[in-house]
Parts: structure tokens; sequence; C-alpha cells
């Protein structure tokens, strides 16, 4: 079965974020007043897999090793049923 995946990815509260604080201080010069600016790289792809417990162990395991970094990074994964079109 194919499934759609999206991986969420965020640094953890504490972590510095120069981008995020970069984009609150470009908003604050065009007039916008945004507080909790925070940064997420949204990763999506599909996959072929037996069911949705084997696509979950096998994104975790591409977090972990790959997409990001678990040490500053927390992320989310997201995994539905490819539609058909």
């Amino acid at each position: 079965m194919k499934y759609d995946v999206e991986v969420k990815i965020s640094l953890k509260k504490g972590m510095l974020n120069p981008e995020a604080s970069t984009i609150q201080r470009a908003l604050a010069l065009l007039g916008y007043e945004v507080q909790d600016t925070d940064t997420v790289n949204i990763v999506k792809f599909s996959m072929d897999e037996e069911d949705t417990n084997a696509v979950e162990k096998e994104v975790d395991d591409m977090c972990q090793r790959l997409l990001c970094n678990p040490v500053i990074h927390n992320y989310e994964i997201q995994i539905s049923p490819m539609r058909d079109e």
C-alpha cells in the first residue's frame, strides 16, 4: 500500500534560531508585530509499505539517522494512506 508521509522538523526549546530571529526583525521593520517566531522544515514524500506501523518505524529511523539531529530537533511524523487520483 502507498502512504503519504509528512515530517515537521523544528528546533527544541532553548535552542538558538537565527533564522526565526531574522524573520521576526524583518517583519517588525515592515510594521508587523510578531511574537514567538519559529521556523519549521517540512519534508514530504510517499512510501510503499505493508502497514502504517512499518512506515512509522522506517520514517522514525530516517529522522534519527538523516533528516534531523535528535539532540537539537523535535520532529513530528504524519502518515496517511495515499489517495487514489
